[in-house]
């Protein structure tokens, strides 16, 4: 049997350690377990990194600690607006979602506009639409409103700031959540959800749901789910670049993902993190900020959860 592994993030940034309660850090290590038991035991009884990350993903997306999903943030117009992706390394089919509101799991509305519509990527209304379609149950506002988020809006609404759920002016909850795994047939896939920033206008989009940016999966290389400021990520097309080390440069997964976060996205302003794993089951974890809520296991019996450096 080949090494299977699972990987997952919960986002990067400054994570002040004096803001941090013992409480809420083990609240944070228990969802991360959660959602990292959840993945590996799917991969243990044999099935798809595809089904893995999409389940991880989902219970992060539940928690309401992280930005995705219940715990989605503000927008300037004080809803909410959620992302999401997929993709299949064995196959390269992918597929995202954009701007969508009371979706409970994103994820999974990704996961089926890759395998039930001809399409990658679908945006607002029409991915309403199509949710519509499958019969997805909406939540209303309530269920993903939480007192925290709602302060972080209060701060700054009515002005033109908006705030990366990781920025330097945040004390509590940050971004983004990912997974990426590979399975006992040595396929791999990635996943990320997003509720955004807050305060955003104008239908903002990040990295998030943007294939080769956010997140990539390609079983020759990587898989690999990003989080941190979405501007830069887009730009520097980071989870791709990744890949392309690995594939024109013959550089490991470790030294290709450390290439591209601690020296290629920083030359051009953007901070953040990554999770990467390969078909080989190796993983790697880069960040260059302060923290990243982070956590992974493989079927050698190596387990770790963590916060900060």
């Amino acid at each position: 049997m080949k090494k299977f592994s699972i990987a997952i993030h919960g986002g990067a940034g400054t994570l002040v350690k004096g803001m941090m309660t013992q409480e809420l850090e083990a609240q944070y290590k228990n969802d991360l377990k959660a959602a990292l038991d959840a993945g590996y035991a799917i991969l243990n009884d044999g099935r798809a990194a595809l089904d893995a990350v999409e389940v991880a993903v989902k219970v992060l997306e539940d928690s309401p600690l992280f930005n995705a999903g219940k715990g989605s943030v503000f927008t300037a117009t004080e809803s909410h607006e959620m992302d999401a992706s997929i993709m299949d390394g064995k196959t390269l089919n992918a597929g995202a979602v954009s701007l969508i509101t009371g979706i409970k799991n994103p994820v999974s509305l990704a996961r089926d506009v890759m395998e039930q519509s001809d399409h990658v990527f679908l945006a607002g209304e029409g991915a309403m639409k199509f949710a519509k379609e499958l019969n997805y149950t909406l939540e209303d506002a309530a269920y993903f409103y939480d007192e925290f988020r709602h302060k972080q809006w209060l701060e700054i609404k009515d002005t033109d700031q908006f705030q990366l759920d990781h920025s330097t002016k945040k004390d509590s909850k940050f971004g983004t959540v990912g997974a990426v795994a590979c399975d006992q047939n040595g396929n791999i896939a990635a996943a990320t959800s997003t509720g955004g920033m807050t305060n955003k206008k104008w239908g903002r989009v990040g990295d998030s749901p943007m294939i080769g940016s956010g997140n990539y999966a390609n079983n020759k290389t990587c898989a690999i789910s990003c989080t941190g400021s979405g501007e830069f990520f887009i730009r520097g097309v980071v989870a791709y670049d990744v890949a392309c080390l690995m594939e024109h440069k013959n550089m490991s997964l470790q030294d290709a993902s450390e290439e591209v976060i601690n020296k290629r996205i920083l030359e051009i302003g953007g901070d953040g993190g990554l999770i990467a794993v390969d078909a080989k089951g190796n993983i790697a974890m880069p960040f260059n900020t302060e923290g990243m809520y982070r956590a992974s296991k493989t079927s050698e019996g190596e387990e770790t959860i963590s916060i900060y450096k």
